[in-house]
């Protein structure tokens, strides 16, 4: 059977719809409203091409956001959540576990790349006037990449559950605590009745101090939901890429 007569049968007409009628423009837009097949521009300006223009930084930041990605799944197989077996699991995963120790390295060292690049990658842009007009808003994608890339470090930082963890964490949760208008030791909290119970700390550690409730919301934000706004924004940053023509620089 050939393949123009398996997309008119019954059941792949029920799995994939459209209201458009089957025309070469229709067909046509079928690829240019995909983000997979219509990634690159059709002309793309020589100079934007060359390494020493752009260094492959946007491109090196997507690889260490899959590197962290894969590792980071394979770690979630050895981990609990819970303060009882939280740091246990972290010791059995480097000293009993088939190169453990070299998988938990390579999700540090990754994360720690992936910041540093992605940072240089913003740099990189800004220097070189790439967020002016058209491509303002693909910049405003940008920074929220850079924030949720900055906030996974930080929730990635207590799941080891040592001291260092512990530490650290209390420190950041100290400085949501003086947070304007949202944290009870900042200035103004008092505008919008913010409490001890109700302020920002709180709501990030999900008690007064760290410790359970605090562990799971931070593996929650840094294995679910900062994931998959990375992965959406990332959709997003490079839908526009394509729209505004292409990399690096202003029309």
């Amino acid at each position: 059977m050939k393949l123009t007569q398996i997309t008119e049968t019954p059941v792949w007409k029920s799995i994939f719809r459209h209201k458009f009628e089957d025309t070469p423009r229709n067909r046509s837009l079928a690829v240019t409203s995909n983000v997979f097949l219509h990634l690159h521009p059709i002309k793309v300006d020589r100079d934007a091409i060359k390494f020493r223009f752009t260094f492959c930084l946007g491109g090196l930041s997507l690889f260490m956001f899959i590197v962290e990605t894969i590792t980071g799944v394979l770690l979630m197989l050895y981990y609990r959540p819970v303060p009882e077996y939280a740091y246990l699991d972290i010791k059995l995963l480097e000293h009993t576990v088939l190169f453990g120790m070299f998988l938990r390295n390579m999700h540090r060292w990754a994360a720690h790349a992936m910041v540093i690049l992605v940072m240089l990658h913003m740099l990189r842009v800004f220097l070189t006037g790439s967020y002016k007009p058209p491509r303002e808003f693909n910049w405003v994608v940008g920074v929220m990449l850079l924030v949720i890339t900055l906030l996974l470090s930080f929730t990635g930082y207590l799941l080891p559950w040592d001291q260092i963890a512990f530490w650290a964490i209390t420190v950041g949760s100290k400085m949501a605590a003086a947070t304007p208008f949202l944290g009870v030791d900042g200035p103004f909290h008092e505008f919008f009745h913010i409490t001890d119970m109700n302020d920002m700390k709180y709501l990030l550690l999900g008690d007064s101090d760290v410790g359970g409730n605090a562990l799971l919301r931070f593996y929650v934000l840094h294995c679910v939901i900062l994931p998959l706004a990375s992965v959406l924004l990332i959709f997003v940053h490079f839908w526009r890429i394509r729209k505004d023509g292409g990399i690096s620089r202003p029309l």
